[in-house]
């Protein structure tokens, strides 16, 4: 690709992200929607995605307002949902007005990405400590790590990592074999929100038959404390993001896959170990350089992470791979950022660039999908999707 082919691409991109953010901006929620049709509620991480875009397309005004908002629903304990409902809903725990579910905290990143560039109000930062605050007080095991009664609260709905609980509840002998079909992991969704245990307020505490902890979701809790101790310089949560990570490398480092495994707490079985871009995160946190480099080297192995328009979710050499299919080895923005995030971190310029490079060209030949196959760029899911605007903060 040539400097001039290059810089043209990037321009479009920009340009491209900027008309999504503004299509998808409701005024009078003060949120983006991810997708009208699809997705017309307020996603937790979705908002905070969209905000770091909205910072990277010099509008942090609105990112501030998308993550007030995506904090806005949160409870009297702590607790953020996962989706803020634009009308009464149900089917995601007890609860009408939002789901009785949580997701990945990212908001104590994007509270620190908009620190750079405007003044965070302290009751922003407070709901930040406070959603922290819950996910350890309510949500870790007698380890230490961080545990989750649903799939939906990774963010990673339908991932090769859940297909031991997944041949559980469709009594299949073998689960590397169980062959994906979304109406099969859907009925899953509704079992297990029958299984989640809720406390009073509707909120899931619990699971009869789900309970993971998830090494991205622990990665992102310890990277989410470290932030919000760089904003606020308070060093206790600089030390419990120092703890969990200690325990992560502790228990969930795999070094036959050079990636760190899920833990599963109560079900599950030898599908936490499934090599997915989830496994690469704890270089987000670790201070271990010989896991970082052997986790962050397989994002530039075409038989595992790396593609032409985008990182592979499951290595392509698993035999979970489909780049086609929702969770199953198709190519996410989001996901390529927060790799990208850690190879930033290990000052891996290589791999900074080429993430870059090969989101922008999946940002573009997609249509700003939710998911695209990663070896083609073909769109998939809804179209456009909110969150790849984030190609703008590459």
């Amino acid at each position: 690709m040539t400097a001039g082919t290059q810089a043209a691409d990037e321009a479009a991109a920009r340009a491209g992200a900027e008309r999504l953010l503004a299509a998808h901006w409701d005024s009078d929620r003060g949120h983006t929607y991810p997708h009208r049709k699809t997705y017309p509620h307020q996603w937790l991480w979705d908002s905070c995605f969209a905000a770091v875009a909205w910072v990277a397309i010099d509008r942090p005004d609105r990112g501030l307002r998308e993550l007030t908002n995506a904090l806005s629903g949160q409870l009297g304990d702590g607790f953020v949902p996962h989706m803020r409902y634009a009308g009464p809903s149900k089917g995601r725990g007890p609860r009408s007005d939002v789901s009785s579910f949580t997701q990945p905290p990212i908001f104590a990143y994007t509270a620190r990405v908009l620190s750079a560039h405007v003044e965070v109000p302290a009751d922003v930062l407070t709901r930040v400590e406070r959603g922290l605050g819950w996910l350890w007080e309510k949500r870790r095991t007698a380890d230490g790590l961080i545990f989750l009664t649903h799939p939906w609260e990774s963010g990673a709905d339908d991932s090769p990592r859940w297909d031991s609980w997944a041949a559980a509840f469709l009594h299949a002998s073998d689960w590397s074999r169980l062959k994906w079909r979304r109406w099969r992991w859907s009925a899953l969704d509704r079992h297990l929100v029958e299984q989640a245990e809720f406390d009073t307020e509707g909120v899931s505490v619990g699971s009869k038959s789900f309970l993971c902890a998830p090494a991205a979701f622990n990665a992102i809790c310890a990277h989410a404390a470290a932030e919000y101790a760089a904003v606020t310089g308070d060093a206790g949560w600089a030390a419990r993001s120092a703890e969990l990570v200690e325990v992560m490398d502790r228990q969930m480092w795999n070094e036959d896959t050079g990636l760190w495994s899920d833990v599963a707490v109560v079900g599950g079985g030898p599908s936490v170990h499934v090599p997915t871009l989830d496994g690469v995160l704890g270089a987000l946190v670790t201070t271990d350089e010989a896991k970082a480099t052997r986790a962050l080297d397989q994002l530039a192995d075409d038989r595992r992470f790396a593609a032409p328009y985008g990182l592979n979710f499951v290595a392509r050499e698993a035999r979970s791979y489909h780049p086609d299919q929702y969770w199953r080895g198709s190519a996410w923005m989001q996901m390529n950022y927060l790799a990208r995030l850690a190879a930033l971190r290990w000052d891996r310029a290589d791999l900074v660039a080429a993430i870059r490079e090969m989101s922008i060209r999946g940002a573009l030949r997609s249509g700003y999908a939710e998911h695209w196959n990663p070896q083609t760029g073909k769109g998939r899911g809804a179209i456009p999707l909110t969150w790849s605007a984030l190609v703008a903060a590459m």
